[in-house]
């Protein structure tokens, strides 16, 4: 009989491409995956593993019985998820994530409803990247994330997958109040060519995202400065070092000087919520995207 952990395990070795990494996606120790995965070995009789220069790769036979694990891990959470839809409560755990801004602006309102309404459920959350989000939903480490893309530059989203639409954030133009441009009723992209941009850190998509958008406007942004948190965003454009762009979802308090224009080409960021398709049945998960779509107004 195939040991169920021991198969998770194979499962987050094939999914993460290493025993550290799949150590981390289990939040076990690396010697618990060497010790699980020699049983395993031992239980089929094959060899799974092969080293790979200073790492290990799956045989044959490892790749082979780790699609299989996929496949019965797959049914073991649509047996799960049929099961409390039956028993239809809201009890147990669900793990949700979110991008920074979208943690901040609704995750407080909707956790909160969440125990109001479910004193029996536990809810875990924590701040991530929207891909990180995508990747932590497919693999079982998230039940549920909050993600975005742009009107102009979509996120991909593997199949699998199911959507709903949380709300549309239409982001301004951040700019020291005692900018030229700053008394505008509007604003366009390209009247910013000159300027010193405050952007997201290099490889987040939102990054990506506004240096596609202003080079598809004409010029090469200048990027001065990188800030993950809005807040330093904006500290930075109070202290004159450059414009950027300040989505409205859990913007928050802005500093005194600065000010905040629209753009006249409207841009929105599309927020959404993922979650794996073999848990849509499940209570509790169609419980947490009530609660945000409630908590972002859409509901």
């Amino acid at each position: 009989m195939l040991n169920l952990e021991r198969l998770r395990t194979l499962d987050a070795l094939a999914r993460h491409g290493s025993v550290s990494a799949a150590a981390e996606g289990l939040h076990v120790t690396t010697s618990a995956v060497s010790q699980q995965l020699a049983k395993l070995e031992r239980e089929v009789g094959q060899r799974l593993l092969a080293k790979n220069g200073r790492g290990v790769r799956l045989t044959d036979a490892g790749q082979l019985l780790a699609d299989h694990a996929a496949r019965i891990l797959s049914q073991v959470a649509l047996a799960q998820s049929d099961i409390e839809a039956q028993r239809g409560q809201v009890v147990g755990e669900v793990r949700i994530g979110a991008f920074p801004t979208a943690a901040r602006g609704l995750f407080p309102s909707a956790i909160s409803e969440l125990r109001r309404a479910h004193p029996d459920l536990r809810v875990q959350s924590r701040e991530l990247e929207p891909e990180q989000g995508i990747r932590d939903v497919i693999r079982g480490d998230l039940d549920l994330a909050v993600v975005l893309d742009w009107s102009n530059k979509r996120l991909p989203v593997p199949g699998g997958l199911a959507q709903a639409h949380l709300l549309d954030d239409v982001p301004d133009v951040a700019m020291p109040e005692d900018h030229p441009l700053a008394g505008r009723a509007e604003v366009d992209l390209e009247e910013f060519a000159d300027d010193e941009w405050v952007s997201w850190p290099e490889g987040e998509f939102c990054h990506d995202w506004l240096v596609f958008t202003l080079r598809s406007k004409g010029f090469e942004p200048r990027i001065g400065h990188l800030a993950g948190e809005h807040h330093t965003q904006l500290a930075l454009i109070a202290a004159g070092l450059g414009v950027c762009v300040a989505p409205r979802l859990g913007r928050g308090p802005v500093p005194d000087g600065v000010a905040l224009v629209p753009v006249r080409q409207q841009m929105r960021r599309h927020v959404y919520a993922v979650w794996r398709t073999d848990a849509d049945r499940r209570p509790s998960i169609r419980a947490a995207a009530r609660a945000l779509r409630t908590a972002a107004g859409s509901e």
